[in-house]
């Protein structure tokens, strides 16, 4: 059987993803990284020595990141599993994990504050909120629908997604924030934050408003995306208890080394502790 992607074959693997309880934004992303080999083999068979020269095009090419040529390839290898192509998969790059944290996209607090203020002055109320709720609770976007009004009375939500279920606790000065803006809006019950036609809010429509409100705050965009606040969250949060365990919890990893990337230093962070040890005399 000649082994060519078709889009009948495209669906069958997407609705496959959907049913191993893959959330949308994940699917999407297979999709969009698959289309990167469907753009490239076209309609020829696909056997070793072609994903072997896609491999060497993506690097050859100097567009992009080995991260996003790795992205690619664990794309087209997980529709190769799907379909029952192993012979075709190929090893994705090998690279030495980074240490630090990029200080050209790394949230400070201050910036972070600042974002809220704005957000206040231009009278995106809304945008304000929610950049706390993610700042003060380390949760998704996506998850954004489990925090509801029974959930602030209470003090803590329920969070299930990706197949597991945690609680998390709401900080006194969320809770705050939260009534406040329940009250003002006139919110009974149910999830708190929703589009105006009653759905979950969006998450690209939230990240045109960050981007727009960094633009307002003077902050560099690649800074401000929903994901980020998780970040300075497990930062923060880091800094006051030193427990990755705890981290992790909060966070919903399974594996603490996914919170190690979330904890680590900027090479400025870096230079500003080795100042402070005295070794040289």
């Amino acid at each position: 059987m000649k082994k060519i992607i078709t889009e009948q074959e495209v669906t069958l693997f997407k609705g496959w993803l959907f049913n191993t309880e893959k959330c949308l934004a994940t699917v999407q992303k297979y999709l969009r990284d698959l289309k990167k080999l469907i753009c490239f083999v076209k309609e020829r068979e696909i056997d070793k020595e072609l994903m072997l020269a896609y491999k060497e095009m993506l690097w050859e090419c100097g567009k992009y990141k080995v991260s996003s040529i790795n992205s690619f390839l664990v794309a087209a290898n997980r529709f190769f599993k799907f379909m029952g192509w192993y012979e075709n998969i190929v090893a994705t790059y090998q690279v030495q994990e980074e240490i630090f944290r990029s200080d050209d996209k790394t949230l400070t607090e201050e910036q972070y504050k600042r974002l809220i203020k704005v957000a206040k002055q231009e009278g995106k109320r809304k945008l304000g909120v929610i950049i706390q709720t993610l700042g003060n609770t380390g949760i998704r976007i996506s998850e954004l629908k489990s925090i509801t009004v029974e959930a602030v009375i209470q003090g803590e939500a329920v969070i299930y997604n990706k197949g597991k279920v945690r609680t998390i606790l709401l900080s006194d000065e969320i809770r705050k924030v939260l009534k406040e803006y329940i009250k003002e809006e006139g919110i009974i019950n149910g999830v708190i934050f929703l589009s105006k036609r009653g759905n979950p809010i969006d998450r690209s429509n939230v990240s045109k408003q960050l981007k727009a409100l960094a633009e307002k705050a003077e902050i560099d965009k690649k800074k401000v995306f929903p994901h980020n606040f998780r970040h300075l969250f497990a930062h923060c949060f880091y800094q006051v208890c030193n427990d990755i365990v705890k981290v992790a919890a909060l966070l919903g990893h399974s594996n603490t080394k996914t919170t190690l990337n979330y904890l680590k230093t900027t090479k400025q962070e870096c230079r500003e502790m080795l100042n402070k040890i005295q070794v040289v005399y």
